[in-house]
């Protein structure tokens, strides 16, 4: 294998990370830089962006062709979906994803943004705070990244200016103030020249933080998980067709939140059944104890009646058992929300029919305002109210991500056609 440094990354932690800003403030650059610089990249990748950078007249390696993978991308020269790339360092592993920054692209970001641990807002040091960084910083927001990075790129063009950096930063922690913006970093860089990327380089002398790999591979991802309350939806009941193993009944999926322990007691929903956890099985063998994100099977001391869909969880931490929410929306297809229509609702592992029967209002992403409307087209994001034919196990999802979140299914075509997440009651 021919790569410019190979190491062995087996047991380290993974960091799921997005990147979004305005055209053309340097995203694919960024990951460029990123992949080159922490020696990520193949032999023969160095050589083909190398290659199509001397083809377009550049004098140096255009680092953005390492994400900008499509050919369309190349030849327009901006990026116009998720691009997803992977590399590892001796401390950790990372997925990144290069989200799009025009308002017709939301849908993508909101999709990259789903399972994020943290986003990276560029900002162009010329152009300062603009509207799509407010956007972007909303969506963070609104999908509940735990961590933020206002990168300030493109510092070499200000001359390196520590007071254009401020200025920037004390801009966007305005805004953010009104946001569930709980934790931001603000790193001045710049990608072209790897300032405060993965070298610190030397024309940022007065900017004493953390370089950007710095942060990546040091902030703190293992609380980002709900580890109080324990939810364990059943993917499938396992009952082995053989002479031993026919009494076994087991339950099968993964821990979403929380941890169970051996004894413990645990309640059936929505039936409300309790018993008491008798063994955790895993392929290595059986486990005392077992936390969020293990998948195990579970067996329990009693016979009850449990199938795929049903959740198990502690008695002290119940969940909601609803038939209607109302919920935050994106609605992803071509096919504009029809309030008259039936449609799927994926929610962990159970499928149910539902029917959205009221819009409270569309978000305008760029200015934050709440409009009124009758449907929700491709893009848009609106508060919305749902009944599904059966009950739900759920919770918030700014308490817990897995048991607040859900798709919707057009039954007709089986497409993928929203992201939901669900409001608290009192919200």
């Amino acid at each position: 294998m021919s790569v410019t440094e190979s190491v062995s990354f087996d047991h380290t932690e993974l960091l799921r990370f997005i990147t979004a800003g305005s055209v053309d403030d340097g995203k694919s650059t960024l990951i460029g830089r990123l992949l080159h610089d922490s020696k990520s990249i193949f032999e023969d990748q160095l050589s083909a962006i190398t290659s199509t950078s001397q083809r377009r007249g550049m004098e140096g390696v255009d680092l953005s062709l390492l994400t900008d993978g499509l050919q369309a991308e190349r030849e327009q020269g901006i990026t116009i979906d998720v691009a997803y790339r992977y590399f590892a360092t001796p401390k950790r592993k990372f997925i990144i994803a290069d989200t799009p920054g025009h308002e017709q692209y939301t849908r993508n970001m909101v999709t990259g943004a789903s399972t994020a641990n943290l986003a990276i807002i560029l900002i162009d040091a010329r152009k300062g705070v603009l509207t799509q960084s407010r956007r972007h910083a909303y969506l963070a927001s609104l999908v509940g990244i735990p961590h933020l990075v206002v990168a300030v790129n493109k510092m070499d063009l200000v001359d390196y200016s520590r007071d254009v950096f401020e200025q920037i930063c004390n801009d966007f922690a305005a805004f953010a103030s009104g946001l569930k913006l709980n934790n931001i970093a603000y790193i001045p860089m710049s990608a072209l020249h790897g300032d405060m990327v993965v070298e610190r380089g030397d024309r940022l002398d007065w900017y004493e933080g953390m370089s950007l790999m710095d942060l990546l591979e040091n902030v703190p991802i293992d609380h980002d998980i709900n580890l109080e309350d324990f939810r364990f939806p059943v993917q499938l009941v396992c009952r082995p067709q053989t002479e031993e193993l026919h009494d076994f009944r087991g339950y099968m999926g993964r821990i979403e939140s929380g941890s169970i322990s051996a004894g413990d007691t645990v309640k059936v929903l929505p039936s409300g059944l309790t018993s008491r956890v008798r063994e955790i099985i895993t392929y290595d063998g059986n486990l005392d104890d077992a936390v969020a994100p293990q998948s195990v099977t579970l067996t329990i001391e009693d016979h009850l009646d449990i199938s795929r869909g049903d959740m198990l969880v502690k008695p002290v931490e119940a969940p909601r058992i609803t038939k209607e929410f109302e919920a935050m929306l994106c609605w992803l297809s071509e096919q504009s929300l029809d309030l008259r229509r039936k449609y799927l609702i994926k929610h962990t592992t159970r499928i149910v029919k539902a029917l959205f029967t009221r819009i409270e209002y569309r978000v305008d992403v760029n200015a934050l305002n709440r409009e009124p409307v009758d449907t929700l087209n491709m893009n848009d994001i609106g508060r919305v109210l749902l009944k599904v034919h059966q009950p739900l196990v759920c919770d918030p999802y700014e308490r817990n991500h897995a048991t607040g979140s859900f798709i919707v299914i057009d039954e007709v075509n089986n497409n993928t056609v929203a992201a939901g997440m669900i409001c608290s009651a009192e919200a």
